[in-house]
């Protein structure tokens, strides 16, 4: 697969988690504090699954983990919602699907040697150094849902506090720096993009909070 496709399955993934994030943005906007509306989490699912796939064919480990981590999260999301069960059959059965999918395959037929993922080698290998910097920011950038998760079974509800934006901002500033040194575009451009509305719902959030 030519390295331009690569990058247009990662940029579709980006373009449907961006979509997710201006849709969420508005929302907040307009009822002037922080908002989480359902259609937020069935976009994440599925660009979750489109990303993961696309970390595979980078070869990328940070990417790949960084999906999987969440994946539940979503869905328990969508359950606190109540809107798990209204879900159409077909969507329930990609996203159930995916992950089982994914995991026969990676057993069967998977060309990849996950064993060098961490190893300096040629090719599109990374050094150790710089996949460590990328799972560190996808762990932290990831474990903003982890975060909210907890938060929001805790409060029954589900809802994305400022918290979850801080620790999304922090993340992301680590992957930029992950992305420059990949040469990694798509990653660059969510993160660079994604920081500029992370940085305004911190703003709604604390002024909610002072109200």
């Amino acid at each position: 697969m030519s390295e331009w496709t690569i990058y247009a399955i990662g940029f579709i993934a980006q373009f449907i988690f961006a979509s997710r994030i201006i849709i969420q943005w508005f929302k907040s906007e307009k009822a002037h504090e922080l908002k989480t509306p359902v259609i937020f989490w069935k976009l994440s699912l599925i660009a979750a699954i489109i990303f993961f796939i696309y970390g595979y064919l980078r070869e990328d480990f940070s990417i790949m983990l960084g999906q999987a981590i969440i994946y539940y999260v979503f869905i328990r999301n969508l359950q606190l919602q109540n809107e798990w069960k209204p879900t159409s059959f077909i969507f329930k059965l990609i996203v159930i699907g995916f992950p089982i999918f994914a995991a026969i395959y990676a057993w069967q037929w998977s060309t990849i040697d996950f064993g060098l993922l961490f190893s300096q080698h040629d090719g599109n290998g990374v050094a150790t150094w710089l996949m460590l910097i990328g799972v560190f920011g996808q762990i932290l950038y990831t474990g903003r849902f982890i975060y909210q998760w907890v938060y929001a079974e805790k409060k029954h509800k589900s809802e994305l506090p400022v918290t979850f934006w801080n620790i999304s901002l922090a993340g992301s500033a680590i992957l930029i720096y992950y992305a420059v040194m990949r040469e990694d575009p798509v990653l660059f451009a969510s993160h660079a993009g994604g920081s500029i509305i992370y940085i305004r719902n911190i703003y709604i959030g604390i002024k909610e909070n002072k109200n």
